[in-house]
């Protein structure tokens, strides 16, 4: 049996030398030898290089390859997935100081700092190429980009205000293009539980989307445009202009689409305000084209809807430009019956028939084509409801029921003695005379009648001074009593002439001498006032004896100056378009000798717009007032009294026209033509004239 080999023992520290003990420890202090020394020694001896040698390397890794595969975005572009790489962290990571990590954190905040202020003008341009791109699909295929709505949302919920415009903007050019011809119902349970084919689902899909959107896009739009009242920053006053401004395109480009309602209620909202500006002006225009072109008439009586009740609430302290958009509601031209603040007549039936349908001449048809007949006009009914055209009868429907409105709120502001909107409510009457029904002259005349009495006893009263609660932004205006009192006259002759000649003169027993008394007594009234002519448009200086200035007045309605309306209501009186030779002589001859001595006093042009109606009356009425220029005629006795109350009292034959002889040396010109046309026309008159 072999002996096994001898276990070597190591040696665990080599000797000291000069020492045959084992070294000291380094845990005890020993005054022979320093520590410093012994560890100097041992350091000498300690093989630094195969240390470093034998310690693992960190080998770079190579890339990993991408083994995803592309996928399609939402807007259709097909993308390569980049998968980040993980970067491992060092071992010694941990051995970075506190210090270090805060220095690091604080360097780049101010670095995301710099990059956003910097940044400012590539983010709108970057918005702006997003904005286009996104856009330009839509427009492609709206079906298959139906998730761009989103998108452009999301763009324009920017905090960057020039962003905000630009998306603002681009929702509404998208809209523009992509909205269909009719109005998207909502679907029920019913229409989600049945089987449709795959482009239906498809459309509905699309349809629902783009309610959804457009409600978030209208509602956007009702937010910002609420900024525009006083008190906010300019920037935030731009933002609100273009809010308004898309609205206002909006209504008048798919007035047909859902939340039609929403759009109207911006436009009112800022109407109701009392600030007058660029904004203000737009909605009202959109307002009156909204009127001028609505065809069906439902876009229409929302929005007359919606106005009145905004008048209401606000107890009709308005300004005189939102009342004047009714004249221009399309009915006024297309509307045929008449109507009330309460119903509208419709057409009768012709009495003699006595409920029985007209006969008519029946065409022989074969079966077979009753038969394709009836089909052809169940296929017109599907296509006509197809292409949402709306009937005779809906249309009819819509425009009484705008009617009623329109008449309600003019009734109620003439009850109110608004001085405001009375010119706005009497110039709107004038022109619906021929829509208003019989029943309701009564009541309007009587208001008329409280009007003109009201504003003779307030001229008498020499205060004629009622500042406009509507417009607090514009100078002190100057309520003319006068000119209240001309176009009440003006509104009740012209709600004469808007009925039917035969029914104004057998059913309607309407007595106008009140307006025609009113008007004789106001002409040397009118004659002597010095600012006949004047407007707010005239250049006037100042009265340096009046102890304040005082403002020029600014016409109610600013169609035509008080002259104008003097003529016209003289015209109404003297030269009515039905029976106009039933007009009593002694009234055209009273108005014709009062005239004539006022025209002595007009100004010039005054002067020559009354000689040239003077003109026209001759013309008409030769034979009834030849007599006044000759004195071998005169039919009455006594005297003449201009300055009578009543037409009849006067005595007009009773004198001669020696105004004529004045006129012919006025210091105008035309005024010395204007009489010398009216001489002629009196010839004239005499030999073929009423």
């Amino acid at each position: 049996m072999a002996l096994a080999p001898a276990r070597k023992k190591r040696r665990l520290s080599p000797p000291e030398s000069g020492s045959p003990e084992t070294s000291p420890s380094t845990l005890v202090e020993t005054s022979d030898a320093p520590i410093g020394n012994d560890f100097f020694a041992n350091a000498a001896r300690w093989n630094l290089e195969q240390d470093y040698e034998t310690r693992p390397r960190k080998v770079k890794k190579k890339d990993r390859e991408n083994t995803r595969l592309p996928i399609k975005t939402a807007e259709g572009r097909v993308e390569q997935l980049v998968v980040p790489d993980i970067k491992e962290e060092d071992n010694d990571s941990w051995l970075g100081s506190d210090e270090e990590k805060d220095n690091a954190t604080h360097e780049s905040a101010e670095v995301k700092v710099e990059e956003t202020k910097v940044s400012a003008r590539q983010q709108i341009l970057a918005a702006k190429e997003e904005l286009a791109r996104v856009a330009s699909l839509i427009n492609e295929d709206p079906e298959e980009h139906v998730g761009g709505f989103r998108t452009l949302v999301q763009i324009a919920s920017s905090s960057n205000l020039v962003v905000k415009k630009l998306g603002l903007a681009t929702q509404l050019a998208v809209y523009k293009d992509v909205i269909p011809g009719y109005r998207i119902r909502p679907l029920g349970d019913s229409d989600m539980s049945e089987k449709v084919s795959k482009e239906v689902r498809r459309l509905r899909a699309f349809e629902q989307g783009l309610v959804g959107s457009y409600q978030k896009y209208v509602n956007e739009l009702a937010k910002h445009a609420r900024s525009s009242r006083g008190g906010v920053s300019e920037a935030l006053s731009s933002l609100a202009t273009v809010a308004i401004s898309c609205a206002c395109t909006l209504l008048l480009a798919v007035p047909h689409f859902n939340f039609r309602g929403e759009l109207i209620k911006i436009l009112v909202t800022k109407l109701s305000g009392k600030r007058i500006d660029g904004d203000y002006t737009k909605c009202r225009e959109t307002l009156e084209t909204l009127f001028r072109d609505d065809e069906h008439g439902t876009a229409s009586l929302d929005a007359v809807t919606t106005l009145t009740r905004m008048m209401k609430a606000r107890n009709f302290r308005i300004n005189e430009s939102v009342l004047n958009t009714f004249l221009h509601l399309r009915l006024l031209s297309e509307f045929s019956s008449k109507g009330s603040q309460n119903h509208i007549d419709r057409s009768q039936p012709d009495p003699a028939l006595k409920g029985k349908k007209p006969k008519f001449k029946k065409e022989f048809r074969t079966k077979k084509q009753r038969k394709l007949e009836k089909e052809r006009k169940a296929i017109s009914k599907e296509l006509n409801e197809a292409d949402a055209i709306v009937s005779h009868e809906e249309r009819d429907s819509m425009q009484a029921e705008t009617l009623k409105l329109v008449f309600v709120t003019y009734f109620r502001i003439l009850k109110a003695r608004i001085p405001a909107l009375t010119g706005a409510v009497l110039e709107g009457l004038a022109k619906y005379a021929h829509l208003i029904n019989q029943d309701f002259f009564g009541d309007l005349l009587e208001a008329l009648k409280d009007l003109t009495t009201h504003a003779a006893s307030s001229h008498d009263d020499a205060d004629p001074s009622v500042e406009d609660p509507s417009t607090s932004e514009t100078p002190a205006t100057t309520r003319s009593a006068t000119r209240d009192s001309l176009l009440c006259i003006i509104t009740a002759f012209a709600l004469l002439e808007g009925q039917d000649a035969h029914k104004a003169a057998s059913t309607l027993h309407l007595d106008l001498s009140f307006f025609t008394t009113h008007l004789y007594r106001s002409l040397h009234a009118l004659a002597l006032d010095p600012d006949l002519e004047l407007s707010a448009r005239s250049l006037r200086l100042p009265d340096p004896h009046a102890l304040a200035p005082s403002p020029l007045p600014v016409p109610r309605i600013n169609i035509q100056t008080t002259p104008a309306l003097l003529m016209r209501a003289l015209s109404s009186i003297l030269l009515p378009p039905v029976s106009t030779h039933a007009v009593p002589p002694i009234r055209v001859a009273a108005f014709s000798k009062q005239l004539l001595i006022s025209a002595l006093q007009l100004p010039e042009k005054s002067a020559m717009g009354a000689l040239g109606l003077m003109g026209r009356v001759v013309k008409t009425h030769g034979r009834k007032i030849g007599g006044l220029w000759d004195t071998e005629e005169r039919k009455g006795d006594g005297d003449f009294d201009a300055r009578r109350g009543e037409v009849e009292g006067s005595n007009p034959f009773a004198g001669t026209v020696w105004e004529g002889e004045l006129l012919r040396l006025h210091f105008a010109p035309g005024v010395r033509r204007g009489y010398e046309d009216v001489e002629r026309g009196v010839g004239q008159g005499r030999m073929g004239g009423g």
